[in-house]
């Protein structure tokens, strides 16, 4: 019961207000760390994750899925939605001239302080157009980390791609180690169908690099392909996220069972 008696405030009884329709709000939980997963496949309904590669976001997802059937949930009661953030464009060669125009954009005296922050590198505005050498992301003893998740998405791309300064800076800005795609409405929705069959995610929170532009041509041109294919509701099924996400609404704590009375009533 909601009784509480403190040095500023005191209240007695329950709010005598209807129950939220969501029963309460959805938790979402970020961040890729041991300590993260922990929480996440205990509490999480939701998920905001950052993935580069297939074969990882697969392996995190079921992971969670094994710490929540441990915590006594169901796998299906967390939400998987990996960061996505889309440069489209008619053609592929449109597309990748829109990420060149919008890395071109970048302001180094802004964006460096993130990534040395993230290294303990000390990288000028001179060194933009260096390839970053892999002494210096294991120098600092966090590439594969897995209590650094963002320190170890960032190594991998890194290790794997081999980019130079501002290249990676152009990664980082607008997605902040989120997946950056770019191509055609055909390949993203390729891509998310890809990621969504193989059990990577459930869905994904979308990062436009550029508003309102870049979210209107996802919804326009990307989201009738995924409904084609079956993957895209037509409608919603009901007015909360949580009605979205078909996540159930959690049991009231306070609802008991009178004795002698059939069904249950609020306290």
């Amino acid at each position: 019961p909601a009784d509480y008696r403190g040095r500023y405030v005191s209240t007695k009884g329950p709010l005598n207000v209807p129950r939220s329709p969501q029963g309460h709000p959805v938790l979402v939980q970020a961040g890729s760390s041991n300590a993260g997963r922990a929480l996440g496949g205990r509490f999480a309904e939701a998920i905001f994750t950052a993935h580069q590669r297939l074969e990882d976001a697969v392996d995190f997802a079921a992971d969670i899925r094994t710490r929540a059937v441990a915590a006594g949930r169901s796998g299906s009661d967390v939400k998987i939605l990996p960061g996505l953030s889309p440069f489209i464009g008619e053609t592929e060669k449109e597309a990748a001239e829109l990420e060149a125009e919008f890395t071109d954009l970048l302001n180094p005296a802004f964006n460096l302080p993130t990534l040395n922050g993230l290294f303990d590198l000390d990288f000028t505005e001179d060194d933009l157009d260096t390839v970053i050498p892999l002494s210096a992301i294991r120098a600092t003893g966090q590439t594969l980390d897995n209590n650094h998740s963002r320190s170890q998405v960032v190594a991998g791309i890194i290790e794997r791609e081999r980019p130079t300064v501002r290249q990676l800076l152009g990664r980082l800005a607008g997605a902040r180690g989120h997946r950056v795609f770019t191509g055609t409405p055909v390949q993203v929705a390729d891509t998310i169908e890809e990621w969504f069959r193989a059990g990577a995610a459930d869905g994904f929170n979308i990062m436009p690099p550029y508003y309102p532009g870049g979210l209107e041509v996802f919804v326009e041109e990307v989201v009738p392909i995924l409904q084609e294919r079956g993957l895209f509701r037509t409608e919603y099924p009901g007015i909360t996220l949580r009605s979205s996400y078909g996540l159930d609404v959690p049991e009231n704590r306070w609802t008991v069972q009178r004795a002698g009375k059939a069904g249950r009533v609020s306290a």
